[in-house]
């Protein structure tokens, strides 16, 4: 069966790596030397041998341990109780349940079980007191290392004994400079309220804080009053009174939107602002919709109805003029290009990878969906910037959460990340809310999504990091887009 086309693009599956993971090297001890040999001393008759005595085994499994593969790239923390964390290259890292540990062979190999906190899946890691090499350098680990999930499948490596890289052992040990600071605050602890514990609890999480992004710096969205609003840094322009669709392009210099030209039909254009020049003019008219820049700013895709199916079409910037038919394909939406030569988009029944030198490829909504969340025409699918196998799907809850607001409808809706190969599926928008326009930044370790309760509070956008940390208000418009 051929691979689905989100793994393969290469520029985007495997040009970059979130981590550069690198496990703690050390020496393996020196064996014991041999003792010298006595050409004098008789040998003892077979009949007074004595029997052998067996050699001590240790029955403790080894904790504190940094695992690693290379092929693909990922990372394993074997903390006091089990396996606690697990990292891959391009996705966001997994906090593991600790379960049982159960000794294979005594004193050489062990078993250690957990659970995907997000997901339930099952995850054990068979850890091998054998010398392993990683096939990326000569360094030889003390163990060796096969971790399964689940849902993700079977990952090997090395792992490497390295109790400094635990907060644990570096508090226990005072390797830290303010350890002693935390007798000074216990009976500042005393008066912390519950929600204060549980923040503290939180800054104790395997999932360590994410240091290295980086905050948009061209931007748009709606304002309150549906305006449409362009920024570059700290400078804000209002393009148009009214628009939707937005799109920025990847060198933050110009602005794509949709305007309708009629409330009642498909009539709509698809309008560009450039912001050295502050021209703003007609891209493409006559029933179109939904424009996306392409990679290289070079072309725009949109949708264009031809009086009976929405089809995607493309052009140049340069030339609009010669617009033409990129895929026959029937669709309902569209969702952005996942390379310089395909297109994301959809029915009501799945996702399409249209290409103009492969052969169309298609992808179950039912599966990227589940059980949880119905297909609307509205949804929104978009790659990771990083990772082509990684959605971010914003949907509609199939039944609404227990105590969740609601829209005219009735309906809920939240954002979750959706991994092509593994089928894992990661709800990150509260279910005490309701969340629509989730987006990537380009870095592809932040989330910007629109919050609110329709109808009662006004739609804000909100941003939070890939691994479901750190919720926070960031802009009071709404329909938030990122172009640089």
């Amino acid at each position: 069966m051929r691979a689905p086309c989100f793994t393969r693009i290469p520029f985007l599956c495997s040009a970059l790596l979130l981590v550069n993971f690198a496990a703690a090297q050390a020496p393996a001890p020196a064996s014991a030397p041999k003792p010298a040999s006595n050409s004098q001393t008789k040998p003892v008759p077979p009949a007074a041998t004595a029997a052998p005595i067996p050699s001590p085994v240790s029955r403790h499994y080894p904790i504190l341990v940094i695992a690693h593969g290379n092929d693909p790239s990922w990372l394993l923390r074997l903390g006091m109780k089990g396996p606690e964390r697990l990292d891959r290259a391009g996705y966001p890292p997994i906090a593991l349940d600790p379960d049982e540990i159960v000794p294979d062979q005594p004193g050489v190999s062990w078993v250690y079980h957990a659970k995907d906190e997000v997901t339930g899946a099952d995850v054990a890691v068979e850890l091998s007191r054998e010398i392993c090499s990683d096939g990326a350098s000569d360094t030889k680990y003390n163990f060796k290392v096969e971790l399964q999930h689940a849902q993700i499948g079977t990952l090997n490596g090395c792992g490497q004994s390295a109790p400094e890289k635990f907060p644990e052992f570096r508090k226990k040990n005072q390797l830290d400079p303010d350890d002693n600071a935390d007798d000074k605050d216990k009976d500042k602890s005393k008066d912390k309220t519950k929600d204060d514990k549980e923040k503290d609890k939180d800054k104790k999480s395997v999932l360590e804080p994410i240091t290295n992004f980086k905050l948009p710096t061209a931007v748009a969205y709606l304002d309150a009053n549906g305006k449409v609003i362009f920024g570059r840094s700290a400078i804000r322009r209002t393009v148009a009174p009214e628009g939707s669709e937005l799109a920025v392009s990847h060198d933050g210099k110009k602005l794509l939107f949709t305007r309708s030209d009629s409330k009642t039909g498909p009539e709509r254009t698809i309008a560009l602002y450039d912001w050295d020049t502050g021209r703003l003019r007609d891209l493409a008219t006559t029933s179109v919709r939904s424009a996306f820049w392409s990679p290289d700013d070079s072309r725009v895709a949109f949708l264009k109805y031809d009086g009976k199916d929405w089809q995607v079409w493309t052009l140049p910037v340069s030339a609009p003029e010669t617009a033409a038919l990129f895929s026959a394909q029937s669709v309902d939406s569209l969702h952005g290009w996942i390379s310089a030569t395909t297109i994301l988009a959809s029915d009501l029944q799945n996702a399409y990878c249209l290409s103009d030198d492969k052969p169309t490829q298609t992808v179950s909504l039912k599966d990227i969906y589940g059980d949880l969340f119905q297909v609307m025409s509205s949804d929104m699918l978009r790659t990771n910037p990083i990772n082509a196998d990684l959605l971010l799907v914003t949907a509609y809850y199939l039944k609404t959460p227990a105590g969740a607001p609601a829209d005219s409808v009735g309906l809920n809706s939240t954002f979750f990340l959706y991994e092509v190969l593994s089928k894992r599926r990661t709800i990150l928008g509260p279910s005490d809310s309701y969340q629509r326009a989730a987006e990537w930044s380009r870095d592809g370790l932040q989330i910007f999504y629109s919050k609110g309760a329709p109808g009662k509070v006004p739609l804000s956008t909100w941003s939070i990091f890939w691994d479901a940390t750190n919720p926070h208000r960031f802009n009071s418009g709404a329909f938030f887009v990122i172009g640089k």
